[in-house]
């Protein structure tokens, strides 16, 4: 799949975006190895620390339906519905990416693409509790 089409099904995801408290809208659309797309939003609750982000919603998501392997994710976000400006993932998100996803990952912003490991070059995993 072409990484633009992937961050416009991002912006679709961020109109869905639940968030009255900060003005933020998020989307997120996740890629899976076999060509499957789970878009996610930002939800907000007025309790913050409630709030889930639209990263994590995605693959929370994909991995509810199965799905383990990414290849992708593309993530926009605006305040004013200018999904021009890079949106960059959160440590939280980061944290579950590396979870699922190796440092290759794609993470598709409006100012080009990156690696996990471009992110989170030394991750808490696994490897990490033995």
């Amino acid at each position: 799949m072409d990484h633009r089409e992937l961050l416009a099904q991002a912006v679709k995801a961020a109109e869905m975006s639940y968030s009255k408290y900060s003005g933020f809208s998020v989307g997120a659309a996740l890629l899976t190895t076999d060509g499957v797309i789970f878009k996610g939003c930002n939800i907000e609750n007025a309790s913050f620390s409630l709030t889930n982000c639209a990263e994590r919603t995605a693959i929370f998501k994909a991995v509810s339906e199965g799905y383990t392997s990414f290849s992708a994710i593309a993530i926009a976000g605006s305040s004013d519905r200018d999904f021009s400006k890079p949106c960059y993932p959160c440590g939280a998100c980061l944290q579950v990416l590396s979870e699922f996803c190796g440092d290759d990952l794609v993470i598709v912003l409006a100012d080009g693409e990156y690696r996990l490991s471009d992110f989170l070059p030394k991750r808490f995993g696994e490897e990490s509790m033995k």
